[in-house]
This record gives structure tokens, sequence and C-alpha cells, in this order.
């Protein structure tokens, strides 16, 4: 299974956090983002989204059919994430645009097996594929991106 965690852009921080839009800068993440990831998509991806603001509007830059997943709301917990996404029995890929500080605690479980948080970049993403080896469940990481890298 390919998992992918995309942290909303730049937002501002002038309003009520699920109300919070992406500033210009934010826009100009995800679609810089968005313009990455798209040809390296797989076709069946599913795109789910928090139903912040900042997080449909990113996930907007994509171009596609997306989901509003209230458990991916700000502050949820990995574990929500996880089942979110059936992680890793899911039989197609899964892209979750979201926050921090879940988003990192996701990384840090899928790779180190631990409780902890990873720094996710604004609009940055991190790849995840999960495969079986010897009857063992591992974790590859595939990419990470930051919107400013490419």
């Amino acid at each position: 299974m390919e998992l992918i965690l995309w942290r909303h852009a730049e937002a501002d921080d002038t309003t009520p956090d699920m109300e919070r839009k992406l500033t210009g800068r934010g826009r100009k993440q995800a679609s810089r983002m968005a313009d990455w990831l798209n040809p390296r998509l797989p076709p069946d991806i599913r795109v789910l989204a928090s139903p912040a603001t900042r997080a449909w509007q990113t996930a907007q830059a994509l171009g596609r059919d997306y989901e509003l997943v209230p458990e991916l709301a700000p502050n949820a917990s990995a574990d929500d994430l996880l089942r979110v996404a059936n992680w890793p029995d899911s039989s197609y890929p899964v892209l979750i645009v979201g926050h921090q500080p879940s988003l990192g605690r996701v990384a840090m479980q899928l790779l180190a097996r631990q409780d902890g948080d990873l720094p996710v970049k604004k609009g940055g993403i991190w790849w995840f594929v999960s495969r079986e080896r010897a009857g063992e469940l591992q974790v590859v990481l595939r990419a990470v991106a930051g919107p400013d890298w490419l």
C-alpha cells in the first residue's frame, strides 16, 4: 500500500482554526506540490482531506476528486489517520491532506514504530510504501518533498 501524507500549505492565522484559508504563498505552495505529485500519483489514488478550510483548499490544487473526512481534523491521533487510510491493508493508495502534529506522529509511528513527532513542513509530503518481506510488514519511505524544494 502507498500512503502519502500532505500537510496543508501556509494559511492565515487571523480566523478561527477550522476556517483558516490559504495565503497567497500557501496557494503557490499547494500548486507547486500538486504539479509535482500529479504525474507521480497512481491513477486509483484516494484523496482524503481534513474538513479544515486550509486542508481542502490544499487538496483542491490537485484538480482531483477528494473526500472530506471529519476524523482528519486538527489534532487527530495517528491511530485515527491510519484507521481512515486502512493502513496497511487498503487495496488502493491513499493521500491524506492534514495537519501537524498528527502527520508527524504517523510518520514517526511508521518509521520508528514508536510514539513521537517528526516535523512535516507546511505544504510538504511524506510518501510511504508498505511491503511484506519474510512474513514481516516493512515500511519504505519513498519520498519527502517540500514545495520550496521543487
